[in-house]
């Protein structure tokens, strides 16, 4: 893909791929390896192109996601990529399930920084039935407090927990498949791909919407992308988190080396192209891999975090804000951008940091600090 040449695809190559993404006509292997791969894309032509999916779909609207990691840390699986993991040497502080009270505070909290949904993430393989119903609860508080969706990642799951969840009022659970069945033995040992795809069906069945994504520089090849995105599609993923690997000192990946800023892009593209409807998010390690082009991402991806991930940060909120209002795109919140922006431009602690760094117990626990 390095290699460039003066030739390129002729403009009715990039007004097809947009014309069948909106026709719901399905993109072939030859030409998704294309967009990956072929030195003679030229890449605002195909940005172009997946802009025009997306505004259709979307309009100028931006839905910002907010992450709370409830419980972090003393994970029984082995995921190679994941601080949380028991195999992990990251040194990330751990805790059990915060109080109530702390997780409705920073419900609150997501709510004023315009959040369209809020992300409750835990660590761990699979609940109780006596968490499942203590999510409940407090899904249930959410809804009725704050006017704002609510995402659960709260590990593996059967039918029966997911409709409890649903009962709640659940909007969406998220359950990363993260790379293809093919690639995924070698990445994780303790459960299967299998494992994962068995609770976004039991999601789907209890009703729920799905949230399911990729992360990127697993050391998979063009085909395992490809063949994940196809598969997200086909389990009715209405929302796509792209990732991209960040190499948290720790754990047991190498730092890839081919997640340029033009391949990430290409990347986002494919997604838009393969689940034209979907809200594709430009997740973790944005910041850290599209670099300058970052606001490019935009033209093909709807949404996207705000303060930061699991156990990183990332861009302060005034940047992140910031870089909605320059796309001239809006936010999808009952608060209004510019007020937001404002109010994160005059706090003190707003300065951008490069770099990957692990969230200080300030960050986890946002609540506190007020």
């Amino acid at each position: 893909m390095s290699n460039r040449t003066s030739e390129h695809y002729p403009e009715s190559f990039y007004e097809k791929l947009a014309a069948d993404a909106l026709a719901g006509r399905a993109l072939d292997d030859t030409t998704a390896r294309i967009i990956l791969n072929d030195p003679k894309i030229d890449l605002f032509s195909l940005i172009y192109s997946a802009y025009r999916v997306r505004r259709h779909f979307w309009g100028k609207d931006v839905t910002v996601h907010i992450i709370d990691n409830v419980q972090n840390g003393q994970c029984s699986q082995d995921c190679r990529y994941c601080a949380q993991s028991h195999a992990s040497e990251a040194e990330i502080e751990t805790y059990p399930m915060k109080s109530d009270a702390e997780i409705m505070a920073e419900a609150e909290q997501a709510y004023r920084a315009g959040a369209f949904r809020h992300c409750l993430v835990f660590s761990g393989y699979r609940p109780s039935t006596d968490r499942i119903k203590h999510l409940a609860d407090l899904v249930r508080g959410m809804k009725t407090r704050f006017p704002m969706q609510v995402c659960v990642s709260p590990g593996v799951l059967s039918y029966e927990q997911a409709r409890v969840l649903k009962q709640a009022g659940l909007d969406r659970l998220n359950h990363n498949l993260n790379t293809s069945q093919r690639h995924y033995s070698k990445i994780c040992s303790t459960h299967t791909f299998q494992d994962r795809l068995n609770t976004i069906r039991a999601a789907r069945q209890a009703g729920l919407e799905i949230c399911s994504g990729i992360i990127a520089g697993l050391g998979e090849t063009a085909e395992d992308i490809i063949m994940l995105a196809r598969q997200l599609k086909d389990v009715g993923a209405a929302s796509i988190p792209i990732n991209f690997l960040i190499p948290i000192k720790g754990t047991d990946m190498v730092p890839p080396d081919h997640l340029t800023p033009e391949y990430c892009l290409r990347i986002i593209c494919l997604f838009r192209f393969i689940n034209p409807a979907a809200e594709i998010r430009m997740a973790a390690g944005r910041e850290l891999y599209l670099r300058d082009l970052e606001i490019l991402g935009l033209m093909a991806a709807n949404s996207l975090f705000l303060a930061g991930y699991l156990n990183v940060r990332g861009s302060s909120r005034a940047r992140t804000l910031q870089l909605i209002k320059d796309a001239g795109l809006a936010i999808r919140s009952d608060r209004n951008l510019d007020d937001i922006l404002a109010l994160e431009t005059r706090k003190k602690n707003n300065e951008e940091e490069q770099g990957i760094h692990l969230k200080t117990p300030a960050d986890l626990h946002p609540s506190l600090k007020e």
